[in-house]
C-alpha cells in the first residue's frame, strides 16, 4: 500500500475534516471539580479506576482497543450530561462497555450479556444492564458514532506516515500499525486520567504524537504546524497538553530495570520453591489481575514478588523431576496489532509466541545468598491497560 500521494492526501484530509465535525457537536468540556461528599456525585478518581476496571475487561474478552476507547468516550459524554451517584457507576460504566462492543465488534465477538454481567462482577443483573441502555441511548440522543481520540490518533499517524516517507525508515518498530499500537497504549493510559479530560481528543492525541514525532524526525515541529493548521488547534493549549501528558506518562510507565523477569500466570498458580531450590506449582489463592472479588470495583493487579512471598515450606520428599516445568502457553504478541494492522493492509502477523520456561528441575544451580534462596532477580510489576 502507498503512503504518499495526492488522492491518499485527500482521502486523509477529508477523514479527519469529517472527525473533527463530529467531535464538534458532542465534545464538552469536562472542569474537574472536588466533590466535598463523594456520596452526591462522582469523584474524578472514582471515574479513572472505573476505567482501569474497563481496560482489564477489554484484556479478558479479547476486544479490540477502539471497544475500549468508544466505551470510555460514552462513559465521559454521559456523565458530562447526568449527575450521577457513584453507587450507579459500575452499572453505567459496563453498560457503555457493552454498547461499544455491539458498535465496534463483529457478532461473534460480542461478549453474551449474561456471561459479561457474570465475569466482570460489576454488581449488576444483566435486567439492570439493559434498563441502563435504554438510560444512556435517550441522554445521548441514540448516537453513538462519535470520534474517539483513538480515532484521531490514527488518523495524524497515517498523515504524518503520508507527509512524510522517510518517517518509516525511522520507526522504532518493523511496521507502521506497530507504531500505532504502542502508541494506543499511552492514548489508553492517557484517557484514564482525569485531569486530561480538558482537552478534546483530538488535542490529545496530537499531542501523543508530536512527542513521538519529536524523538524521531528532525523536522518535526513543521510537521505538528501542519497538522495543526489541518486541525484548526490552538498551538499554545497543545504545549499544556504536550506537558500535561509528558508528566503523566512519565508516571505510568516508568523505566524498568534490564534485569526484569514477568511472570505470566493464566491460572493463578504460584510459584514456590522446593527443598533442593527448585520452583513447584500450587494453585494460587489470590485472585488474579483484573478482576475484584467483592463488588467488581477496579483493583491493582497482583505482582509477581506478592505471589511468590511469604514462601512455602518445601513438600516433603522433594518434587519429582520434571514437575516444575511450566507448560508452554501461547499468548499474542501485541493485543493492540490486531486491531490496528488493518488500516495499513499488512498481511497478518503471527499471532502468538511461546513463554520462556521459568522454572527448572530439581537440582538446579541457584544462586544463594548467606544462605536464602534467590530464585530469580527482583520482579517489576506490569502494566496491564
Amino acid at each position: 500500500m502507498k503512503f504518499s500521494g495526492p488522492l491518499e492526501s485527500q482521502r486523509l484530509s477529508l477523514l479527519l475534516e469529517m472527525a473533527i465535525s463530529r467531535e464538534a457537536q458532542m465534545w464538552k468540556a469536562h472542569v474537574p471539580k472536588i466533590q466535598p461528599n463523594q456520596d452526591v456525585a462522582i469523584s474524578p478518581r472514582q471515574r479513572d479506576e472505573v476505567i482501569q476496571w474497563l481496560a482489564k475487561l477489554k484484556y479478558q474478552f479479547h476486544l479490540y482497543p477502539e471497544t475500549l476507547a468508544l466505551a470510555i468516550s460514552l462513559l465521559d459524554r454521559f456523565l458530562a450530561a447526568v449527575k450521577a451517584r457513584p453507587k450507579y457507576l459500575n452499572c453505567i460504566a459496563i453498560s457503555c462497555f457493552f454498547l461499544a462492543a455491539k458498535t465496534i465488534e463483529e457478532d461473534e465477538r460480542i461478549p453474551v450479556l449474561k456471561v459479561l454481567a457474570r465475569d466482570s462482577f460489576c454488581g449488576c443483573s444483566p435486567a439492570e444492564i439493559r434498563r441502563m441502555e435504554k438510560i444512556i441511548l435517550d441522554k445521548l440522543n441514540w448516537d453513538l458514532h462519535m470520534a474517539t481520540p483513538l480515532d484521531f490518533l490514527h488518523i495524524f499517524h497515517a498523515v504524518a506516515v503520508s507527509s512524510r516517507p522517510q518517517l518509516l525508515a525511522l520507526l522504532p518498530t518493523p511496521s507502521p500499525s506497530q507504531h500505532v499500537a504502542a502508541l494506543t497504549k499511552q492514548l489508553l493510559h492517557c484517557m484514564a486520567c482525569f485531569q486530561l479530560l480538558q482537552f478534546k481528543g483530538s488535542m490529545l492525541a496530537l499531542a501523543i504524537v508530536s512527542l513521538e514525532l519529536e524523538k524521531l524526525l528532525p523536522d518535526w515541529l513543521a510537521l505538528i504546524i501542519e497538522l495543526l493548521q489541518k486541525a484548526q488547534m490552538d498551538s499554545s493549549q497543545l504545549i499544556h497538553c504536550r506537558e500535561l501528558v509528558a508528566h503523566h506518562l512519565s508516571t505510568v510507565q516508568p523505566s524498568l530495570l534490564p534485569n526484569s523477569v514477568y511472570v505470566y500466570s493464566p491460572l493463578q498458580q504460584t510459584l514456590v520453591t522446593c527443598n533442593r531450590g527448585a520452583f513447584h506449582r500450587q494453585p494460587s489463592s489470590v485472585p488474579g489481575p483484573g478482576l475484584s472479588q467483592d463488588n467488581g470495583r477496579p483493583e491493582a493487579p497482583v505482582t509477581a514478588t506478592a505471589a511468590l512471598c511469604p514462601r512455602l515450606p518445601a513438600p516433603a520428599g522433594g518434587c519429582k523431576p520434571g514437575s516444575a516445568k511450566r507448560k508452554v502457553e501461547e499468548m499474542e504478541v501485541d493485543d493492540f496489532y490486531d486491531g490496528i494492522k488493518r488500516l495499513y493492509n499488512e498481511e497478518l502477523a503471527p499471532e502468538a509466541a511461546a513463554l520462556e520456561n521459568v522454572g527448572s528441575v530439581c537440582g538446579a544451580d541457584v544462586s544463594r545468598q548467606e544462605g536464602s534462596v534467590s530464585p530469580c532477580p527482583p520482579l517489576q510489576p506490569v502494566s496491564v491497560m
